[in-house]
């Protein structure tokens, strides 16, 4: 797991809950965060603004903890890559 996005995830996750970045790590789930839809929402726009991805709905949907957002960002990612090469 690439930890320089994983820092990114956690600290857009803090930013957008208002927490400090220490309260959060690869192993909290959104629940225990507090994340609602319209959270997670803002997190995805987030995510998709500063890293310059596209996060299908499908992959949205199936996010539900910090370790699970990272890999998925990480494979959007890759694959951007692989068409890019």
């Amino acid at each position: 797991m690439d930890e320089a996005l994983a820092a990114k995830v956690i600290s857009e996750i803090a930013a957008v809950k208002r927490i400090p970045v220490e309260s959060v790590t690869l192993d909290s789930t959104f629940e225990e965060l507090a994340m609602d839809s319209l959270d997670a929402m803002n997190l995805l726009f987030a995510l998709e603004e500063h890293l310059g991805i596209s996060i299908p709905d499908e992959a949205a949907n199936s996010i539900k903890d910090v370790r699970s957002t990272v890999a998925g960002v990480e494979r959007i990612l890759a694959e951007k890559s692989e068409a890019g090469s």
